[in-house]
């Protein structure tokens, strides 16, 4: 299963492609889709589709991970980032796929091992988890640890269907 995992945001939203072989798991692809800031919203989350969508036609996966939002102290921008998450969503949902989405805590305990991690060490074990990757900006990082929370979480689902019989 080749899976898209998805960090929105308006400005950066990091992008990292994995394919999961049971337990065999290998880096594809990872990078970010950038906005310019001097653009109207609608603007930038137009382009935001665009690039996510060429990811899509690029890679074929067969599901997506998206990271929840945390919500700002600054109220508009929480909503930018709403947009954004929403567009993100909508090229998903419109390319076909399944859509998981994981609270950032749930994302760093299924990587890291504990919710409170910080961001280096989410980038430390996902450079560790995806020898192939290298050392991806932040975005891509967070970007590949929902892909992997995501296949860590569908691996656990299938042996509980599996063990009740019912695949």
């Amino acid at each position: 299963m080749r899976l898209l995992g998805l960090d929105p945001g308006l400005q950066r939203t990091g992008w990292g492609v994995i394919d999961v072989n049971d337990n065999h798991i290998r880096f594809r692809a990872a990078g970010v889709v950038t906005t310019l800031a001097e653009l109207s919203l609608a603007e930038r989350l137009c382009m935001l589709y665009r690039g996510l969508e060429a990811i899509l036609l690029e890679h074929r996966p067969d599901a997506a991970a998206v990271e929840e939002t945390v919500v700002n102290v600054n109220a508009g921008s929480s909503l930018k980032l709403g947009h954004a998450r929403g567009v993100v969503l909508l090229v998903a949902a419109h390319g076909g796929l399944e859509v998981a989405e994981y609270a950032s805590k749930t994302v760093k305990r299924s990587v890291v091992g504990t919710g409170a991690a910080q961001k280096r060490q989410v980038a430390m074990m996902v450079a560790t988890l995806l020898p192939g990757s290298g050392r991806p900006v932040a975005d891509a990082a967070d970007a590949l640890a929902v892909a992997l929370c995501h296949a860590h979480h569908h691996a656990t689902r299938q042996r509980i269907a599996g063990a009740l019989g019912l695949r």
